[in-house]
């Protein structure tokens, strides 16, 4: 019996992540926050900027948001309030989505998201399951933790290494050198 529970503890380890999503905790959103949930269902209508949020003033109640690439970029400082959905995505060092509307000529926030990365040509999602079953079959592949560092301290799954996504280029080295070997990504959100 005990041996059968054994083999269930790194799917729900699994699942746990995929449940507790990938956030760098509490010290780094707003305190004016509202649920994700009301901000998930929330679709951006007008004008949207798309970038990395380079800073966050509860007090002044502004986000400072690079857009752009290159030479054309710009920081934008946009303004929020109470009624602000997802302030929550507005983390320092994240790439954020911001829906505004314009109030005397400066721009605030109505709906902000998280800005996910797309999966490049060759990428595939799989299951816990799937990932199992390479375990069980002994497959050759690395396990990445691509979760904030401090959520790796507090627990991984068995054989993960850590590069966190917002670490990704500055960890590069840590990846295998053998170019053919399978890697598994896990975060416990959408990344």
């Amino acid at each position: 019996m005990k041996k059968s529970i054994l083999k269930f503890i790194p799917f729900l380890i699994m699942a746990s992540f995929l449940v507790t999503g990938c956030n760098q905790g509490a010290g780094t959103t707003a305190t004016a926050a509202k649920p994700a949930v009301e901000a998930k269902s929330q679709k951006p209508k007008g004008p949207v900027y798309k970038g990395k949020v380079v800073g966050l003033s509860n007090k002044a109640k502004q986000i400072s948001i690079t857009v752009g690439k290159g030479k054309d970029a710009k920081t934008v400082m946009v303004s929020f309030d109470e009624n602000t959905k997802g302030l929550e995505h507005a983390s320092v060092g994240h790439g954020s989505i911001i829906a505004y509307e314009m109030r005397d000529g400066s721009p605030y926030a109505t709906v902000i998201k998280q800005k996910l990365a797309k999966l490049p040509p060759g990428v595939t999602v799989i299951t816990p399951l799937e990932v199992e079953a390479f375990r069980k079959d002994g497959k050759d592949f690395e396990l990445i933790d691509s979760r904030p560092g401090n959520r790796y301290s507090a627990s991984h799954l068995p054989g993960a290494i850590s590069i966190p996504v917002c670490e990704m280029q500055e960890l590069l080295q840590n990846l295998p050198k053998d170019k053919d070997k399978l890697l598994v990504f896990y975060c416990g959100g959408p990344t």
